[in-house]
């Protein structure tokens, strides 16, 4: 049976904004686009800010901090990537990582009473997330991505249905070129939600991108039943 805690994080993952300055073309765009996006109805946020360009020292700090106060205030868990001091200092609500961001037994003693999200390319790194402590798992990349080079091939919903198939049974979250054309599939195949970058980043309308995508989450979940 499914406990009300388990139920929560599930319905908090459905719409997983992915983001950070260097998405957009500025910080201050960065954080009204944020800013869109909660308006829009997004359930979780997750400040990934690495790469070119990236803000790093106290400009990170300070950013950091002011999205994770507007999250708290509307309610939208505020996720760190890959960044256990970062984490830390602006007391997220938990970490991300991927499969090469260090040791997982290491990782869960640090973040000890947070979230842990790790990301995960085939059904033994979920298994071995898993019995490491990870609270979710980020599947995928389900579609071709070009928001990180470095990307393994896609591997399609299919991923998804293995997962569920052999009881990998904490909240899933698809990531990976997913757009509003096919979130719906990722969520009929098994997923909890679905992580985006460019589908918000990238809109003209943030808000009317969260809202649709929203709405599509919520539809392929009703279908699914």
């Amino acid at each position: 049976m499914r406990t009300k805690a388990k139920t929560r994080l599930e319905q908090d993952l459905s719409l997983y904004f992915v983001a950070g300055t260097m998405n957009c073309s500025s910080p201050e765009d960065f954080y009204r686009i944020l800013l869109q996006a909660i308006e829009g109805g997004i359930t979780a946020f997750q400040f990934r800010e690495k790469g070119v360009n990236c803000l790093s020292g106290q400009n990170q700090l300070e950013m950091a901090k002011r999205a994770k106060k507007v999250c708290e205030e509307h309610d939208v868990l505020f996720i760190v990537n890959d960044d256990l001091d970062l984490m830390k200092a602006v007391d997220a609500d938990g970490l991300h990582v991927g499969q090469t961001d260090g040791k997982l037994d290491i990782i869960r003693r640090e973040t000890e009473g947070k979230l842990l999200g790790v990301s995960a390319h085939t059904i033994t790194e979920a298994a071995d997330a898993i019995k490491h402590g990870a609270d979710y798992i980020g599947a995928g990349p389900i579609y071709q991505t070009s928001t990180k080079p470095d990307a393994k091939i896609p591997v399609g919903v299919d991923l998804i249905r293995e997962l569920r198939s052999n009881q990998i049974n904490v909240p899933l979250v698809g990531i990976g070129g997913i757009t509003l054309e096919n979130a719906s599939k990722v969520i009929e195949a098994g997923a909890d939600g679905v992580a985006v970058i460019s589908a918000i980043s990238g809109a003209i309308n943030p808000t009317s991108a969260s809202v649709n995508l929203l709405d599509s989450i919520h539809r392929a979940k009703e279908n699914r039943k």
